[in-house]
């Protein structure tokens, strides 16, 4: 691992471990505020120096443009949904925006049956991709950055899994949009809000379902993670809703530990990143992760833990490899 990333998951303190239901999370929390000062994509938004639309008249499914008119860097998180224009999309990598530019991102579609204007501009859907159909694309975007295609993700894949996660929550979108699974959880959603809510001076979470490590996320500055932890948890939690069991392991602090010291060791394969920054990727046996760091600060960290199929074969990006290798 990059010694900034290793130092920096080093450097983390855990605070006491939280359950609801099937679900269970610890706080991290970083000693201070590092690199860069940004702003979110809502709070960029919210104060009209973020636009954000198709690239042309016509559109193109993977890519949008983004104009950031600020005087400041706007960081675009891995798996937030942008919703409107001619159809909804998610971002397929984590983004430092630089001021005063103009950038091409790219996107993942999450509403497949829907190609016509609904705005001229994306809003926030105030959702993020929930965490399985993340590790999915997150897969994906691996392999494509190995067969120098760029941050791109397996699209079929991803409709695939919003279609499973429609199935789960037997909701019926006219348009197959992940966003309606959302709205119609809404209410259990806010049981998950409520029950873990952020504290002072955190900077992400790790986060156990059924007893097991899933992932954690984590970015940089305790206010970024203050705007941006009720995204982050529902795409958790949205998991967490469709696995409940009558039996659970019961989680511990000792593995949050382990995980974490399980990713600083990991190999990381480093790329050039779609703004501003070096995008670092781990792809293992059990985890797979992505770091980006600016200015010799890491700016956003997420790690998820791999399940294997009776075969031994990672179930994350299985489909995805197949996929690419068939392109070739």
């Amino acid at each position: 691992m990059d010694p900034i990333i290793n130092k920096y998951l080093e450097s983390l303190e855990l605070g006491e471990l939280k359950v609801f239901k099937n679900m269970a999370i610890v706080p991290l929390f970083a000693p201070a505020d590092e690199g860069p000062e940004y702003l979110t994509m809502q709070e960029a938004l919210d104060k009209q120096l973020l636009e954000i639309t198709e690239v042309s008249e016509s559109g193109s499914v993977p890519d949008l443009k983004v104009t950031n008119s600020a005087d400041q860097y706007v960081l675009l998180l891995d798996g937030e949904e942008l919703m409107g224009a001619k159809q909804n999309r998610v971002l397929t990598t984590t983004i430092l925006l630089k001021p005063q530019s103009e950038t091409v991102i790219p996107v993942s579609c999450t509403e497949q049956g829907r190609w016509a204007y609904s705005s001229r501009e994306f809003s926030s859907s105030g959702h993020m991709m929930s965490k399985d159909v993340r590790l999915s694309q997150m897969g994906s975007v691996h392999e494509s950055l190995r067969l120098k295609r760029g941050h791109r993700s397996d699209q079929g894949a991803v409709w695939g899994d919003i279609r499973k996660l429609s199935a789960d929550a037997e909701v019926a979108s006219p348009t197959s949009a992940m966003r309606d699974v959302y709205e119609s959880k809404a209410d259990a959603l806010a049981e998950y809000q409520k029950a873990f809510e952020s504290q002072p001076k955190q900077h992400g979470m790790l986060v156990f379902i059924n007893g097991e490590i899933v992932g954690f996320d984590i970015v940089s500055r305790a206010s970024a993670y203050q705007k941006l932890q009720p995204k982050l948890l529902k795409s958790y939690a949205i998991d967490a809703m469709f696995l409940q069991t009558e039996q659970t392991d019961t989680p511990s602090i000792d593995d949050a530990k382990a995980f974490l010291v399980l990713a600083k060791n990991g190999m990381a394969q480093l790329y050039p990143s779609v703004g501003h920054g070096d995008d670092y990727r781990v792809d293992e046996k059990t985890m797979v992760g992505s770091a980006l760091v600016a200015e010799k600060s890491v700016i956003h960290v997420a790690f998820f833990r791999v399940a294997e199929n009776d075969n031994g074969e990672k179930m994350a990006g299985v489909r995805q490899r197949r996929a690419f290798r068939s392109a070739r």
